[in-house]
């Protein structure tokens, strides 16, 4: 993770150089006083999207990049309270959720699944958001 020009004070933003960030103008992961939130999240590794056609996959794969930026700003897997998961087809409901459940299910976050029509590359089939509370940290 890389620090985003205008950090100061109580906020803190990285970005983690992926093909977006820099043209679009935002921060893979902000960190403001106890929360801290993440930008979409894909499985998109090195500019290319990873597991083209296995939902269950890039959805593991999106939680992995999430937790990574999280991690930067100091928080761990427990202390994601939303997730949020963006899926292209209805039919990936269930393994997205399931993939979900193998990271988060003793957490337990609060999450919401929407279907969308679409990502911004069509090998993309799901994209998360996660929020966390660090309390004191």
């Amino acid at each position: 993770m890389t620090a985003v020009a205008g950090d100061g004070g109580a906020v803190t933003r990285l970005g983690s150089g992926g093909p977006w960030e820099a043209v679009y103008g935002y921060s893979r992961v902000v960190r403001a006083g106890h929360l801290a939130w993440t930008a979409g999240c894909t499985s998109t590794v090195d500019g290319r999207v990873a597991h083209v056609g296995d939902a269950a996959a890039q959805t593991a794969q999106a939680l992995r990049i999430g937790l990574d930026a999280l991690a930067g700003v100091g928080a761990e897997p427990g202390d994601v309270v939303r997730t949020r998961m963006y899926i292209t087809d209805r039919g990936f409901a269930d393994e997205v959720g399931r993939a979900h459940n193998v990271v988060f299910g003793a957490v337990r976050p609060v999450a919401t699944m929407v279907v969308v029509a679409g990502l911004i590359d069509p090998e993309l089939l799901v994209e998360v958001e996660l929020e966390a509370w660090l309390g004191d940290r």
